[in-house]
């Protein structure tokens, strides 16, 4: 279905097309100049000594869980609340993940959940920043310390925000972004994975690029992939960096008028505008409805009116596919609650205030059927 207000729009300016054009005149196509620049950028901007880019945020999940050696006979822990890339990951390298439940302010994962956890099976934790809030970091951090964990940050909805005034992705061993067309920035396809250790960043270069050991093409050390970002989707990102501030605050305005305008609703619960040493990074725009059938009319009712909307997320424990996980059915009773009534308002970088306040008045005039 075509909406007149989608619920995502990428944000491309004359100065990605060219710099896209630009690479299109070289015979360097993958393996280039642009990969090296577009690392380089991630790696300043976060003040970290290496950025790797690859394919899309979930291999680079798999590639770093790989890389921390996660594998058969080990559990991570991971959020239910999120994105299914994230526990078929955690498959991928062989291991299993065990859900926790999350935190009803910040939706991210509860540290005495985690904390519940843990078994003698443990070895790592992978915390995702959800919808661009970040986590607990410095509990999370310690938690993770003091069973002796791996902590892998899942960065892919939150580039841009801070905790503590420190860039999320720079408290985990490694840490993984996302940049496909729905986020702040986008190389259209593709994600990073950023790394303190020289020989963290070595042993993802030749993941990503079929277990390759050095510059020989045919010489593999080790079973690999093909998680290569190419050149074109690499010179699309560098720009996307740099304009990186300029669009954030955009979507923080945006955030600020929905704000405004859904304030006399009250049968809605806004999400949070401002948290204690938290920077956000919106990354979508997620209200909740006073149960899930007004959820499900509601989205329904906007969508016969060509407003896009999103239900964000469904509990990864409760899919079809993970019905016969050996966790069973783990009791997460903030998750069950809360998820259902979740729904994601149009939110992009150029949404402008005729979409916000159609979008608004749409919500406003459903809510009085509730």
């Amino acid at each position: 279905m075509r909406f007149r207000i989608p619920l995502s729009a990428p944000d491309i300016t004359q100065a990605e097309i060219e710099a896209v054009t630009a690479v299109l005149r070289t015979p360097h196509l993958s393996l280039g100049p642009q990969l090296n620049a577009f690392e380089s950028a991630l790696a300043d901007y976060h003040g970290v000594p290496h950025a790797v880019a690859v394919s899309s945020g979930t291999a680079g999940l798999h590639i770093a869980l790989l890389t921390l050696g996660i594998g058969p006979g080990h559990e991570v822990i991971v959020p239910s609340f999120t994105f299914i890339a994230v526990a078929n990951a955690v498959i991928q390298a062989g291991a299993t993940p065990v859900f926790a439940d999350i935190d009803p302010v910040t939706l991210n994962l509860d540290p005495a959940s985690v904390a519940d956890g843990v078994t003698h099976r443990t070895r790592a934790i992978i915390v995702v920043h959800t919808f661009g809030i970040p986590a607990q970091m410095d509990r999370l951090r310690d938690l993770a310390d003091q069973h002796n964990l791996v902590l892998l940050e899942d960065a892919c909805e939150a580039i841009g925000a801070t905790f503590q005034q420190q860039p999320v992705g720079t408290f985990g061993d490694l840490s993984v972004f996302g940049f496909y067309p729905n986020k702040q920035m986008t190389t259209g396809e593709g994600g990073a994975v950023l790394a303190r250790s020289t020989a963290h960043a070595a042993r993802l270069r030749s993941l990503r690029n079929q277990g390759r050991a050095g510059t020989k093409w045919l010489d593999h050390a080790e079973h690999g992939y093909n998680y290569r970002l190419s050149e074109i989707a690499c010179a699309l990102g560098t720009v996307q960096l740099s304009r990186l501030p300029e669009m954030l605050a955009l979507r923080e305005a945006a955030v600020e008028r929905y704000l405004d305008l859904l304030a006399d609703i009250p049968s809605i619960e806004l999400p949070p505008s401002r948290l204690p040493l938290r920077t956000i990074s919106w990354f979508v725009f997620v209200v909740r409805m006073p149960d899930g059938p007004a959820r499900d009319r509601t989205q329904a009712q906007l969508a016969s009116q060509g407003i896009a909307t999103g239900r964000y997320f469904a509990p990864i424990h409760l899919q079809p596919a993970w019905r016969n996980h050996p966790q069973g059915r783990p009791s997460l009773p903030v998750t069950e609650a809360i998820a259902p009534r979740m729904l994601a308002l149009p939110l992009f970088n150029r949404i402008s205030e005729q979409q916000l306040s159609e979008v608004s008045q749409a919500l406003a005039e459903i809510s009085i059927s509730w």
